[in-house]
């Protein structure tokens, strides 16, 4: 099994909707990873010992999803000297996803935050790897060839439209 380089974390199981698709992107991209809850309101000392334990156990990026108030990665990057991707999440207790955002996004001085749009953990998932990519020549090559199959898929999309029409393809 090899070593998590990217530690997934979420404030709640609710948010496991979202932050799984940091993992699927990850798992595509052969990038190990684990994946767990540590919520900054609920369990804070958790999530204490899980931003002081990070770079110990190996982890170089942690990409942290929360809703509402969210709180964790700011919380996260106020502990750890690891870089920290915030995934606010439109949760069922969120003043329609922008608490999240700007709770995120709105990181005091010291304390940065790279911050995705809202229930974004794919282009998490992606910056992670990027993040790592910069000392992994192979992980670079996967990266470039995840980036080449979505311009083809969109030039496929575009030769067929404009071959058979917009209305061929809206069937």
């Amino acid at each position: 099994m090899t070593k998590a380089t990217v530690g997934i974390i979420m404030g709640s199981q609710s948010d496991l909707r979202i932050m799984k698709e940091a993992a699927e992107v990850l798992d595509e991209l052969q990038v190990a990873y684990e994946l767990t809850i540590v919520s900054a309101h609920r369990t804070p000392l958790r999530m204490i010992q899980y931003a002081e334990q990070a770079r110990a156990k190996g982890l170089k990026v942690i990409v942290a999803g929360a809703g509402g108030a969210a709180h964790l990665p700011g919380m996260i990057a106020s502990i750890t000297t690891l870089p920290v991707i915030g995934v606010p999440v439109k949760s069922s207790n969120s003043i329609d996803g922008w608490d999240s955002v700007l709770s995120i996004l709105q990181m005091p001085g010291g304390v940065p935050v790279a911050t995705v749009a809202l229930d974004g953990a794919k282009n998490a998932g992606i910056l992670a790897a990027q993040i790592l990519a910069t000392h992994d020549e192979k992980l670079a090559e996967r990266l470039a060839a995840y980036k080449q199959s979505l311009k083809t898929k969109v030039e496929e999309a575009a030769s067929a439209l404009e071959a058979k029409g917009w209305r061929a393809i809206e069937k």
